[in-house]
């Protein structure tokens, strides 16, 4: 019987009833729960406890059209609930069915022009929030139509930071999908990602953090990665990563080296790419980065990010390899003048004798990109066909020396793995008595109940 039971109560009438008075009365109720959840920790529980409905009541509000009005408040009231209580509260939104209804609101709220702003930033905080619980989020919002307006937005506020921030959290949430990935590409955001990491600044490196998570997403997509390498966006990520080693020297912005190591990774994922790294210099530029990063332990993940690059990059050869790449040199007793391995022995230092035949069938799987529906990361299918699963097939198969019949001449010797040898009796719970063996010599004892 509190206050906020008493307004949920009232505002579940009010959407029920259509009477003439209905907008005034929405608009207080808003403003009074608006007013005791930002005032009271008690209300505050309250309306977040596992019993209570406050979440299902507020977005049973928000579907209502005519109640549009009353919306900013509401979405204030989610807001603070969210981002006050954490994960647990965004999963019941979610499984409230919260996801649909903000895109919803996000997707009217667009029409307007120009777009409350506030409004804005509060939609996409809460979707950002929401997104990590929501697998489907995806989906949803090339469903609804939303996937341009955050991008939309972002391009006309990249001056506007306090918009900027939530907008970019939002797009990387729906570069996960890769169909989204493709979509988003084909209208500019790898270009857009680019305009926001570069040229090297140390202010708000947010901002930045987010864009670079936002372009490795968008770059796994082997199309925005052949837009990337097309634009020489390889040679621009590189220079990226030179200039922030070169100016953190206190290492307080490894999370944005290892954004930049992350690109590079995604982009180099087909032929093209490696390519590029290699014309751009890449290897060399790495290698020594790494080389100064081994001092610090703090820095390991950029080591390993930047090993992971090199031995995918590095030029294939067969063996035996004659040249300085290889560190042993195998000798053959014969090797025939004409033969194929006179020519590899010909062949320059620096020529990849092994053809990189990965990306031939980039035209089909470009088309399938764009027609499968893929929400998980691409990297969780990739299996070792060399690991057995089956567990039945890994268990060793005990096979006898002997057959059975062979084996029960033995029954004698070992009489305690044939014979039952109990002695409890199992239906009244109690010890079975003692029989004396009529064989036995002597007298027997029988002990007294104090000397037991």
């Amino acid at each position: 019987n509190s206050r906020a039971t008493c307004l949920l109560a009232q505002l579940e009438k009010i959407n029920v009833d259509s009477a003439s008075g209905e907008s005034d009365s929405a608009r207080y109720v808003t403003a009074k729960i608006l007013h005791l959840v930002q005032s009271q920790e008690k209300t505050k529980k309250e309306m977040t406890s596992k019993g209570s409905t406050g979440i299902e009541v507020i977005l049973s509000t928000l579907e209502v059209k005519s109640f549009h009005f009353c919306g900013y408040g509401f979405i204030k009231v989610l807001h603070f609930i969210i981002m006050e209580c954490g994960g647990r509260r965004a999963s019941v939104l979610v499984t409230k069915g919260g996801t649909q209804i903000l895109l919803q609101l996000l997707l009217t709220a667009s029409k307007d022009s120009p777009p409350n702003e506030e409004l804005m930033v509060l939609l996409h905080t809460l979707l950002a929030k929401i997104g990590p619980k929501d697998k489907k989020i995806g989906v949803k919002a090339r469903i609804n139509g939303v996937l341009n307006i955050s991008l939309n937005l972002v391009k006309h506020n990249l001056q506007n930071h306090r918009l900027a921030l939530p907008c970019l959290q939002v797009l990387r949430v729906y570069s996960t999908n890769s169909v989204n990935a493709v979509s988003l590409g084909k209208n500019g955001v790898v270009e857009l990602m680019f305009k926001i990491i570069g040229p090297f600044s140390k202010r708000n490196t947010s901002l930045m953090k987010v864009a670079l998570d936002t372009l490795a997403a968008l770059l796994k997509s082997k199309t925005n990665a052949r837009r990337a390498v097309d634009r020489g966006y390889v040679q621009v990520l590189l220079t990226i990563y030179v200039d922030w080693h070169r100016h953190d020297s206190r290492h307080r912005y490894m999370l944005i080296r290892k954004g930049v190591l992350q690109c590079i990774k995604s982009v180099t994922n087909i032929k093209l790419g490696r390519k590029a790294f290699i014309d751009a210099n890449g290897m060399k530029i790495l290698y020594n980065t790494s080389q100064e990063c081994l001092a610090v332990r703090t820095l390991d993940p950029l080591v390993n990010t930047s090993s992971l690059i090199m031995r995918k990059c590095f030029p294939k050869n067969r063996l035996p390899l004659p040249t300085i790449k290889s560190a042993f040199h195998f000798q053959l007793p014969v090797i025939p003048a004409g033969g194929p391995v006179a020519q590899l022995y010909n062949l320059p230092p620096d020529v990849d004798d092994v053809v990189d035949e990965s990306d031939d069938n980039d035209d089909a799987e470009t088309e399938s990109e764009i027609e499968t529906e893929i929400d998980d990361d691409k990297d969780q299918h990739f299996k070792n066909d060399d690991i057995e699963t089956d567990i039945s097939k890994l268990k060793p198969r005990q096979e006898l020396g002997r057959p059975i019949e062979e084996l029960k001449m033995y029954e004698q010797f070992f009489p305690e793995l044939s014979e039952n040898f109990q002695e409890w009796n199992l239906v009244s719970k109690e010890p079975k008595p003692f029989v004396p063996d009529a064989n036995l010599s002597g007298p027997i004892v029988v002990p007294t109940a104090s000397e037991e």
